[in-house]
């Protein structure tokens, strides 16, 4: 049965105004970063009288940008490694073994993602601040600190999504590795990991990028020396003047590295997740 002549213009419509919504805003920010201050604070013009790249040169002395960006990589890195490996281990346990308290865990991880992230911000600053006055152990205003932060909310997602996809890879994969004289560690490393690297990759993008553009617990658990780049932004605004042709340059900056790194997955995610949805 053919569909109405309508149906594809009116596709065409509502791809065409979302292609719109998308980009005009790109291209307000592009050429407002090709401007000077002067230009960008005055009557808007969507066509730049003026064109300079001097605002992204500018970014990385008006504020430490540099430090922030390094802060951003090694943070929003460790927790996305973190979350993939620890993610791995228990996702293999609840899709492989069945053991006491299962189903509650499963639960509990669950419904960790139905509460707003701002109710643990005052017990994780409490308890981070405790564990200092205690041990001596820095985890307030510490790298190492928002990283375990930023676990809290990624692990719980990267759990129970790769315990789903670690489901629909057929047991007796495992079955065949053990029969071959590997364990169930072997069996996970070489027969599982690898069957299910589509999802792993979805999960290490989500948590890195969950943890690159937070701006709550950043803004609360950093300090001058472990700021990142989401909390940095707001410098480029002080009490006499707000840069706005560098907060546009600064912002393409910082959104190269995901879009970057989507771009290069993208092709090998989807061939993976249509591959993994056949199995």
């Amino acid at each position: 049965m053919s569909e109405p002549r309508w149906v594809p213009w009116a596709r065409r419509f509502v791809l065409g105004f979302l292609a719109l919504f998308t980009l005009v805003p790109l291209y307000a920010m592009v050429s407002s970063s090709l401007k000077p201050l002067g230009d960008v604070q005055g009557k808007w013009e969507w066509v730049p009288t003026t064109l300079t790249i001097q605002p992204f040169f500018d970014i990385w002395e008006t504020i430490p940008l540099a430090e922030y960006f390094v802060n951003s990589l090694v943070i929003s890195g460790s927790a996305a490694i973190l979350s993939v490996v620890i993610a791995i281990f228990a996702a293999y346990a609840l899709s492989r073994f069945r053991f006491r308290g299962k189903n509650f865990f499963k639960m509990t991880v669950l419904s960790t993602q139905m509460f707003p992230g701002i109710l643990f911000l005052l017990p994780l600053f409490l308890i981070f601040v405790n564990i200092g006055n205690t041990t001596g152990i820095v985890l307030y205003g510490s790298r190492l600190g928002l990283i375990i932060t930023y676990l809290t909310f990624s692990l719980p997602f990267a759990i129970w999504m790769l315990a789903g996809y670690i489901d629909s890879i057929p047991k007796e994969l495992d079955e065949a590795a053990m029969v071959d004289g590997t364990g169930p560690f072997g069996a996970l490393i070489r027969v599982v990991v690898p069957a299910a690297m589509p999802g792993i990759v979805a999960v290490g993008i989500y948590s890195f990028m969950t943890a690159w553009g937070e701006v709550l617990f950043a803004s609360v658990m950093t300090d001058s020396g472990t700021r990142t780049l989401a909390v940095g932004l707001q410098e480029y605004s002080t009490q006499v003047q707000v840069y706005w042709n560098q907060v546009m340059a600064a912002s393409l900056i910082v959104s190269v590295p995901v879009v970057a790194g989507f771009l290069l997955l993208q092709r090998y995610l989807v061939a993976g997740l249509t591959a993994g949805a056949v199995k």
